[in-house]
């Protein structure tokens, strides 16, 4: 992997007519040990987020040595890249024979669920393998409902009387019984947790089993950009949240069992931005070599508004317009889809024009996982990169322009 003081540097010394991914360990590393020293339990880090063997090994480095894992190729990732680290299986709705590969190739014991056929097929592949069902922790997922970006409670969770039942019934078994829930992704009500642990207490009551553990999922929100023209929510910094989960935590009586995490925007986004160059100016539009099909995805949804950097070509000596005035351009995308196109504008100099490059911050989270083959573009070149985005000249998007405007 080349290496690279700024994106900027690599931007300028490439002249890449490709997306290029800027990876930056130290800032990965931060972010993990940052998360893991305020939480007050067992820190697994969401694979699905970013699975990229570059950074599932930066995670292990630094000390991460628990994941969140929802397939056969997640198993395999882990793995290669932390052959002892542990692996909670927390995706609700599985294969049965991807429960018996996670429980006899790769050893995996903590499972979760939320419907009592998930239990008959966890215990077919169980007695089978002539394991002692106590070894096994099995997690009921319960619903909750909060204020998120991506509302996550339409899909899994068993109503609250439904979770009571299914503890009941895989304690009756011998297995283990732990409760877990999923507030959604980057919330936007940081009350979110407290009534997930409300409904939980009231689970763990009537249910009248022990409760080994307690996994209260992510959620846990990244520090992206923001568009001018809409109100910004204000949440507390991470520190912040995680005093009130603490005390959230105890004031329901939890806080005396074992507890488990499942971050991942908040470790990864930071980490990674990439650089994408500007094919073609058409007045208010620009048309970037990247799009929803490949990196942009949360920028199409316009759940999530993304920092960006102007950096202009310096081979180009003449440029229309003023280079102080800040204004939005429609953004088009690499493919031949006319429905690749961003939700949101970017905010950028009014000079920028075709040949110029963008850095795209914070965009490590979920950016390469979802990226797809379509039209045969593929982004897939990574760089490192030594300075945090943050860092230097303020960037001219959505981040600063207030602070430009000042």
């Amino acid at each position: 992997m080349e290496r690279y003081q700024t994106a900027v540097d690599a931007a300028l010394s490439m002249r890449p007519d490709q997306p290029v991914y800027c990876f930056r360990p130290k800032v990965l590393a931060e972010d993990a040990r940052r998360f893991a020293g305020l939480f007050p339990g067992k820190t697994a880090y969401a694979v699905k987020t970013n699975g990229e063997p570059f950074v599932l090994a930066t995670l292990a480095q630094a000390g991460i040595d628990c994941f969140d894992v929802a397939s056969p190729a997640e198993f395999a990732a882990v793995r290669g890249v932390a052959p002892s680290a542990e692996m909670l299986y927390m995706h609700p709705v599985k294969a049965q024979s991807h429960i018996r590969l996670a429980l006899e190739t790769y050893r995996i014991r903590t499972l979760s669920l939320d419907h009592e056929d998930e239990v008959a097929k966890i215990l077919r592949v169980v007695r089978a393998l002539d394991i002692d069902p106590g070894d096994i922790t099995l997690f009921v997922r319960i619903a909750t409902k909060g204020q998120a970006a991506y509302e996550l409670s339409k899909k899994f969770g068993a109503a609250p009387a439904h979770a009571v039942e299914l503890l009941q019934r895989i304690d009756r078994i011998g297995f283990r019984c732990g409760l877990c829930f999923h507030v959604g992704s980057q919330i936007e009500d940081p009350q979110t947790y407290e009534r997930a642990l409300a409904s939980a207490d009231w689970i763990r009551s009537r249910a009248g089993v022990p409760i080994v553990a307690l996994d209260v999922g992510g959620g846990f929100p990244a520090v992206y950009g923001h568009d001018p023209r809409r109100r910004t929510p204000e949440m507390p910094s991470l520190e912040e949240l995680m005093a009130q989960l603490r005390q959230d935590i105890s004031d329901w009586g939890f806080d005396t069992l074992p507890l488990v995490a499942e971050p991942g925007r908040v470790i990864v986004a930071r980490s990674i931005s990439l650089v994408v160059r500007v094919l073609l100016k058409k007045g208010r539009r620009l048309y970037i070599n990247d799009g929803i099909w490949a990196s942009l995805s949360d920028s199409w949804t316009g759940k999530i508004t993304l920092p960006a950097r102007f950096i202009p070509d310096p081979a180009r000596k003449r440029r229309a317009g003023n280079p102080d005035e800040i204004v939005p351009f429609k953004v088009c995308g690499a493919t031949c889809d006319s429905v690749d196109i961003l939700s949101r504008p970017f905010w950028l100099p009014e000079t920028v024009d075709t040949g110029d490059w963008i850095e795209i911050g914070h965009i490590g989270a979920y950016s390469l996982s979802l990226r797809t083959h379509f039209n045969g573009f593929y982004p897939d070149t990574v760089v490192e990169v030594e300075t945090p985005f943050e860092a230097g000249e303020a960037p001219s998007g959505f981040a600063s322009i207030e602070t430009m405007a000042d």
